[in-house]
């Protein structure tokens, strides 16, 4: 690693980055393909399940791959499977090829999330690492942001949202193309055959088994709140589909600004009472939400939700590894297999939806949040 910043080499990993936003399409996916096709919204919330059951399946065999064939070679593969998965259903429009070319972005998806940020570290210095890697979010949040207005513009001038596939599967390609242009010198990686066996054995720990399920709440609640906002947004308020799929935008971009506001408060305030008390608010607007019936206050409130789960999976994260500092590596691996709470609980939410409504759908993300508020308060104790 060189002790100057090289653009050269940071910016193409950086790209991988803007590419790891794509699995948030997700939320664009459910709204717009369930109007093409009539779907319940159980069958529409099979587009995340297929997208992140990929993370339980997928994280640890990742992380033992990449160890002997490079962080490069493997997140080149993984943008690789990312463009192919966006393509799949630009060309072959059919809920089974949906299913099919979500599921490849999730493969992708998860392979890019294994290797960019270890990438990362790898091309800045040691003492810009941090910066960095905060930056690398900012990057992800653009991504995430674009969808939706994208979807729109491409819908309402060339009358196909689906354009916003093939533009993002040739930016993948492109970035694969820019990554292997560049030589990169990889750090070695530590042993990794006894990882699975290591992990498993770490749940055993009652600590680090209700962090673990945290980050498998919180990826719930976020990927729930994103795949199920706009169904609600129009249910509840008779909100035309294109105004509420811009109710993700904003969401989005909560969560963006809460990473800028986090980073400033964890200055002043400890990361367990910070935790306990974003996960209040996320409490309080996801009651609020699911109670008011005025759509000005809904707007309001979908950009505070953003802003309260903006912060939950580092919080979580640094907590655990500041108690278990030398498990971090299985830390980590839990923690990415545990990305694929975002595959069930958007389902259950929608199958709770079709049995009542929208709103009441929303209620199992409340009780996730109130579980994290509850987890929040047991570390705070145990400090």
């Amino acid at each position: 690693m060189t002790e100057k910043i090289n653009l050269k080499k940071i910016a193409p990993v950086l790209m991988a980055f803007f590419v790891m936003s794509f699995v948030d399409l997700v939320g664009i996916g459910v709204d717009r393909v369930s109007k093409d096709m009539d779907l319940s919204a159980t069958l529409a919330q099979l587009i995340p399940s297929a997208a992140f059951l990929w993370f339980f399946l997928l994280s640890v065999p990742v992380g033992v791959l990449q160890s002997r064939l490079g962080k490069r070679f493997m997140l080149n593969i993984g943008m690789g499977v990312t463009a192919l998965g966006l393509l799949v259903p630009f060309f072959f429009y059919s809920f089974e090829m949906v299913l099919a070319g979500f599921a490849l972005l999730g493969i992708g998806n998860t392979i890019v999330q294994v290797s960019a940020n270890p990438l990362l570290v790898d091309v800045v210095p040691g003492n810009r690492t941090s910066s960095f890697l905060s930056f690398s979010q900012f990057v992800k949040a653009i991504g995430s942001m674009l969808g939706a207005p994208l979807a729109l513009f491409f819908a309402s001038k060339f009358g196909d949202w689906k354009l916003l596939f093939l533009v993002f599967g040739i930016v993948s390609v492109l970035s694969v193309i820019w990554l292997a242009s560049v030589k990169i010198e990889e750090t070695g990686q530590q042993e990794s055959k006894a990882l699975l066996a290591s992990s498993f054995r770490l749940l055993g720990n009652g600590f680090v088994l209700l962090m673990v399920l945290s980050i498998f709440i919180v990826v719930g609640v976020d990927v729930g709140f994103n795949s199920n906002s706009g169904q609600f947004l129009i249910k509840r308020f008779g909100i035309e589909q294109n105004a509420a799929e811009s109710g993700r935008s904003i969401y989005f971009f909560g969560r963006m600004l809460g990473t800028f506001a986090g980073a400033i408060m964890l200055t002043k305030i400890s990361s367990r009472k910070f935790f306990m008390w974003t996960s209040l608010l996320g409490i309080l607007c996801f009651l609020l939400i699911i109670l008011v019936r005025s759509t000005a206050m809904a707007w309001v409130l979908v950009f505070m939700i953003g802003l309260a789960v903006a912060n939950i999976w580092p919080l979580v994260f640094s907590i655990a590894v500041e108690k278990y500092p030398t498990r971090s590596n299985e830390i980590s691996g839990l923690m990415m297999m545990a990305i694929s709470g975002g595959a069930v609980i958007p389902l259950l939410v929608g199958w709770v939806s079709d049995l009542s409504n929208a709103a009441f759908g929303l209620t199992i993300l409340l009780a996730g949040m109130v579980y994290l508020w509850a987890v929040s308060f047991y570390c705070l104790k145990k400090a």
